[in-house]
């Protein structure tokens, strides 16, 4: 019976060292992914979005794509920088609060560290046109990666007519119309809720 019982304890004691082991290797890779993220970030939150598709859905497969969207939802409409948001989101989902911290810091401390290292430089060579050019260019490149994404998580995402009508709509009014974006997200949630209750009283309506 002893020996039973020590081994039980042993087997206890393994697995709560595996779980331990698993989390840290959760919370390294939030915090390795988001600085990865951060380094390669150039040009505003936006920027991220494709990085952070491919790596939290299709390296790590963290989120799949309605949920990458979901991501987008909150944090764009909250108040803060997107890249931020976006970093405390998924952390917090993946690894709770040490994940969010991670996955923050992660995020915030390639740029901290890049600016106060070239800060001087930049400030020198910030009229030099070779350096403008390249930044044209690569902002020209970013603009791509964004819109290549936007079209793949539409393709995943727009799954009926309603998707589409909110999805042109919201482009007008941004676009066109300059309306604040968190006004726009909180209409769409609004007229979705709307549309999900039609199509629950009347299910021959729900259709494309």
């Amino acid at each position: 019976m002893r020996e039973e019982e020590r081994t039980q304890i042993h087997t206890e004691q393994q697995t709560v060292r595996e779980g331990h082991a698993q989390r840290g290797a959760l919370l390294w890779q939030l915090f390795a992914s988001f600085f990865r993220i951060g380094l390669f970030t150039i040009g505003g939150g936006l920027a991220m979005i494709p990085l952070l598709d491919r790596i939290a859905v299709r390296e790590k497969k963290w989120f799949d794509e309605e949920e990458m969207m979901e991501c987008i939802a909150v944090s764009q409409s909250l108040p803060g920088v997107v890249a931020v948001n976006m970093a405390t989101y998924v952390g917090k989902r993946k690894g709770g609060f040490a994940g969010a911290l991670l996955a923050t810091l992660g995020v915030i401390l390639p740029s901290f560290i890049i600016i106060l290292a070239i800060a001087n430089i930049l400030l020198r060579v910030g009229d030099n046109p070779y350096l403008a050019g390249a930044f044209t260019g690569i902002k020209a490149a970013i603009c791509g990666m964004i819109l290549a994404t936007v079209i793949r998580l539409g393709r995943n995402n727009l799954k009926d007519a309603f998707g589409w009508i909110i999805a042109l709509a919201a482009f007008v009014l941004i676009v066109f119309l300059q309306v604040n974006v968190v006004w726009v997200i909180l209409g769409a949630a609004v007229l979705g809720i709307a549309w999900t209750l039609v199509r629950k009283t009347h299910p021959e309506k729900g259709g494309d």
